[in-house]
């Protein structure tokens, strides 16, 4: 019998179990996204070669459990039938995941998927000294803790004033949770203190007769991990106004941590040994172009 090569098999998405000679399958996702099509396939796939269960992931992934090694090379078949292709697991881009965004929330101020699949088409599956997390969430509800990433990225709403629409309700004025918001009484005018304000767009959101000129933007944070160690990624940049200035920034993060990461070392780690100084400096070069 020919030796199993288990390194190969889980860089492809296939996990050990306990049970021998059985694997989970994890699957590739962006943004936790699946098509019915995919799902059907998915259903099927698990009740021929697995247990009848699949495993829903934090991080917006699907595991097919009890997949016999014998039937890995079917099941990959299979799969591809329906759309679906095999994960990855190891030292490289792991799965982006993201929230639903504008296309579907009220309060949120980017078009998340978008971004997650150019992140997912340029990253995924890039060799790494460690694993690489990206984690796309469209507003402040922060409901994929963009945080927790490697490198995150989180929806922003820049707001001006539009004078000649308002009607000086104050409803901005209440919906603004920072009190960045304010009127004043001598004039009625309108201010935002940007010390203040965390770029929400609550105000615009909530003005009956949009009085605000609104522009999406992206708040990036970089070395946050969740796990043995929990670390708040950091947001060293300003506001990033353009997806070209976004990929730059982001091929800037990944090619520093490949750069000077030590084999099985995360990212926050490279940057507490080699220093944070460097690393900002190669964020800013990337974020002025």
């Amino acid at each position: 019998m020919s030796k199993v090569d288990y390194a190969t098999l889980k860089k492809g998405g296939f996990m050990r179990q306990i049970q021998k000679d059985c694997f989970s399958l994890r699957l590739q996702t962006v943004g936790g996204a699946l098509t019915t099509e995919n799902l059907k396939k998915i259903a099927e796939v698990a009740e021929t070669f697995g247990n009848g269960t699949v495993h829903l992931t934090s991080r917006q992934g699907v595991e097919i459990p009890f997949i016999q090694l014998k039937d890995i090379d079917t099941v990959k078949a299979e799969l591809a039938e329906g759309g679906c292709r095999p994960g990855v697991c190891g030292p490289r881009v792991r799965t982006v995941t993201a929230c639903q965004g504008c296309k579907v929330c009220p309060s949120g101020n980017i078009e998340t998927y978008h971004i997650a699949k150019q992140l997912s088409d340029r990253y995924f599956g890039r060799e790494l000294p460690h694993k690489f997390k990206f984690g796309v969430t469209g507003c402040q509800n922060n409901c994929l803790k963009a945080e927790e990433n490697d490198v995150g990225i989180k929806g922003a709403l820049t707001v001006k004033w539009l004078a000649d629409k308002c009607i000086h309700c104050g409803v901005c004025v209440k919906a603004c949770r920072t009190h960045a918001v304010t009127i004043a009484d001598v004039d009625g005018r309108v201010s935002v203190n940007n010390e203040k304000c965390n770029y929400c767009g609550r105000c615009a959101k909530s003005c009956p007769t949009d009085a605000w000129d609104t522009q999406p933007a992206y708040i990036m944070s970089f070395g946050g991990t969740f796990g043995n160690t929990v670390s708040k990624g950091e947001s060293p940049l300003p506001l990033v106004t353009s997806e070209e200035q976004l990929f730059r920034v982001a091929d800037a993060a990944i090619q520093f941590f490949a750069d000077h990461a030590q084999p099985g070392e995360r990212f926050k780690f490279t940057l507490d040994r080699v220093g944070r100084e460097m690393f900002y400096q190669k964020l800013k070069e990337a974020y002025h172009g």
